[in-house]
């Protein structure tokens, strides 16, 4: 069936951040594996897949972490998935970590002489041009750009399947590090961090009024 311009405005209409989600319902596992593998599929910079996505499934541990994302409890409790965007520390983003070599020479494969370029490249990149090698911070915040990206197209995937969502950024990060990475051992904050949340689900209320946005106008700049 050929997509209609008329249906990707609609989808993104749909989408919205949802506050509640209705308990009862449960997203089914063909339908969050299709907005996994988009996720999956998304693009990242230098294509390092710098993160992860934990499927934060386990109620005891869901219950810990309520407490701790203060505005956004209602848009988690009720949520058939919640999704724990990681990105990667410095360590492994540093040129010859064992993670650059893994994606540049298992996944990408890349012959020697792409895999010189890259190198040069990317340094240039990481001291010079974007300075993420310049400290801790500088190189985390780089790598969760990349994890919007992938939540991004998460969130549209499951909009276009008619499944609602709420990104989420109201909690806070060293203690659902510690939970989650310290304390239940599901990833080594050595070398991952929380970098933002999402939880997916079916509404329990239609949302009070329509999108608000800046006119076209106001966003768009055309030179």
């Amino acid at each position: 069936m050929t997509t209609t311009k008329q249906h990707i405005l609609d989808v993104h209409n749909f989408r919205y951040a949802c506050k509640q989600f209705d308990p009862t319902k449960e997203v089914s596992k063909e339908d969050f594996d299709t907005i996994l593998e988009v996720g999956r599929l998304s693009p990242t910079s230098f294509g390092l897949e710098a993160y992860k996505i934990l499927v934060l499934q386990d109620k005891e541990l869901r219950c810990k972490i309520y407490p701790h994302a203060w505005g956004a409890q209602k848009s988690l409790e009720g949520a058939s998935h919640i999704v724990v965007f990681l990105a990667n520390k410095q360590a492994d983003l540093r040129w010859g970590s064992d993670h650059m070599e893994h994606i540049l020479r298992d996944i990408k494969q890349l012959p020697d002489d792409v895999y010189g370029f890259y190198q040069g490249a990317y340094t240039n990149f990481g001291e010079n041009d974007f300075k993420t090698y310049e400290s801790e911070r500088a190189t985390f915040d780089w790598a969760c750009k990349q994890t919007y990206i992938v939540m991004a197209n998460m969130l549209t995937a499951a909009a276009e399947l008619g499944i609602d969502t709420c990104p989420i950024e109201g909690f806070v990060p060293a203690e659902l590090n510690r939970i989650l990475g310290n304390e239940a051992g599901l990833f080594d904050t050595n070398h991952y961090g929380i970098s933002v949340m999402a939880s997916f689900g079916y509404r329990a209320e239609e949302p009070h009024r329509g999108k608000a946005r800046r006119p076209m106008d106001e966003v768009v700049l055309w030179k």
